[in-house]
C-alpha cells in the first residue's frame, strides 16, 4: 500500500474581521493510505483545484442558525474543488475519474459522502471552471 504525505490547510481559530495569512497554517499531516479499505463507500482524491468564495469568510466565524456551518478549528478549510479520483470504492467513481463537489483543503482527500461529488464528463473547458461559473448550475 503506497503512503504519502498530505498537505493541508488548516483553520487555526474562528476569524474576527478580515482574514489574515495567520489565520490558517499549512501542514504536512502524517502518511495518508493511497488505497481505501474493501468495505468502504468512500472515494479518495487528489486535489487539482480548490475554490476560494466569499461565503466561506463567514464559515469561519462560530455562527450559530445559517445554513452554512461554521468551519472547525484545527481541520481543513472545506470548499468546492475539481480533483482526480484515485481510489474508489463507491459503484458511481473509478480510479482515473475526474469530479468536481465539496471538498477540503489538501492534497489528498477521502470523501466518505461520495453523493457530493459529480463526474466531470466535459473536459473542453478548463477544469477550473468547475469551482466557479459551471459548478453553479449544479448546486
Amino acid at each position: 500500500m503506497e503512503q504519502v504525505r498530505n498537505q493541508q490547510i488548516i483553520l487555526q481559530n474562528y476569524v474576527n474581521g478580515f482574514p489574515k495569512e495567520s489565520d490558517m497554517l499549512l501542514i504536512t499531516s502524517s502518511a495518508i493510505t493511497l488505497n481505501l479499505p474493501e468495505a468502504s463507500n468512500a472515494v479518495l482524491l487528489k486535489n487539482l483545484y480548490l475554490s476560494c468564495d466569499p461565503y466561506m469568510r463567514g464559515r469561519m466565524s462560530k455562527i450559530q442558525g445559517s445554513y452554512f456551518d461554521s468551519f472547525t478549528p484545527g481541520s481543513p478549510i472545506e470548499g468546492l474543488g475539481v480533483a482526480k479520483v484515485v481510489d474508489s470504492r463507491h459503484s458511481d467513481f473509478k480510479k482515473g475519474d475526474l469530479v468536481w463537489g465539496r471538498t477540503r483543503w489538501e492534497e489528498y482527500c477521502i470523501v466518505n459522502d461520495p453523493q457530493v461529488l459529480f463526474k466531470i464528463e466535459d473536459t473542453d473547458v478548463p477544469l477550473s471552471y468547475y469551482t466557479g461559473i459551471l459548478g453553479m448550475f449544479f448546486v
